[in-house]
């Protein structure tokens, strides 16, 4: 079975307040096997859904879209920069790294979230330097 699942289920077990003895009691009700690890995708599946009609409900990892077009365009502009493989650091995190890098002295502060930021000339600023690395990443935009 896939660890993903394996790690869904004990979450879901977790989340509904199921002790190891109540889980396994489920799992043999569902699948005719005690054990995640005897199981196949399938039987791991059929667990999985067994909690979820119990009352699991799986936690978004998703992140909120940024509240200003602008700033989306700037995640976007980082995400074909790791596409390209000219930054290391995707998503958010490396957004927000490269942020404190290039601007914190030139600022004197810089928010701990990109998305919180709200100064248009900071914003602009943020993108030319974008821009420019796309430019040398041959990266379009």
């Amino acid at each position: 079975m896939r660890a993903n699942t394996i790690r869904m289920i004990h979450v879901a077990a977790r989340q509904l307040g199921l002790d190891e003895d109540t889980r396994r009691a489920l799992q043999l009700a569902e699948t005719g096997k005690a054990s995640l690890a005897t199981m196949t995708d399938a039987e791991g599946d059929k667990v999985l859904q067994a909690l979820k009609q119990r009352g699991f409900k799986a936690a978004s990892k998703a992140r909120a879209a940024a509240p200003r077009g602008d700033i989306r365009f700037a995640h976007v502009l980082w995400g074909k920069l790791h596409a390209a493989e000219a930054v290391k650091v995707k998503g958010a995190a490396g957004l927000n790294a490269f942020v404190r890098a290039r601007f914190e002295k030139a600022w004197g502060a810089v928010p701990l979230d990109v998305d919180q930021m709200r100064d248009g000339r900071q914003i602009a600023a943020l993108l030319q330097a974008l821009k420019g690395m796309c430019d040398r990443a041959k990266v379009e935009y």
